[in-house]
């Protein structure tokens, strides 16, 4: 599997204390703090689902608790991403390392 250029593949992570330590394979790393994670959570259901027309769907926002934002497993979706299962068992966002990047910088 060929990764194109723009892409960066996650080499490793770790979640220490509160935040979420990610190194890229081009020796590049991310910080995350794990709310800032879980309030940008890319799936469906928190950020929406746009169809064929544009138009973007959005559930009613779930209402978060402490629990909502403790990370219980995080797992690697192939070399591109992370999926982290959240202490209230959210676990349907997958975070690509663009978007890891990115929510670092910011």
């Amino acid at each position: 599997m060929t990764v194109p250029e723009n892409n960066k593949n996650i080499q490793d992570f770790e979640v220490v204390n509160d935040l979420l330590l990610v190194n890229f394979s081009d020796g590049s790393e991310a910080i995350i703090s794990l709310q800032r994670l879980r309030d940008e959570c890319p799936c469906a259901g928190c950020a929406g689902e746009t169809d064929a027309l544009g138009n973007v769907y959005r559930s009613a926002p779930q209402q978060k608790t402490t629990a909502s934002y403790q990370v219980r497993q995080i797992m690697m979706v192939g070399y591109y991403g992370l999926k982290p299962i959240w202490g209230d068992n959210h676990n349907t966002g997958i975070f690509s390392a663009n978007l890891l990047e990115k929510l670092s910088e910011d």
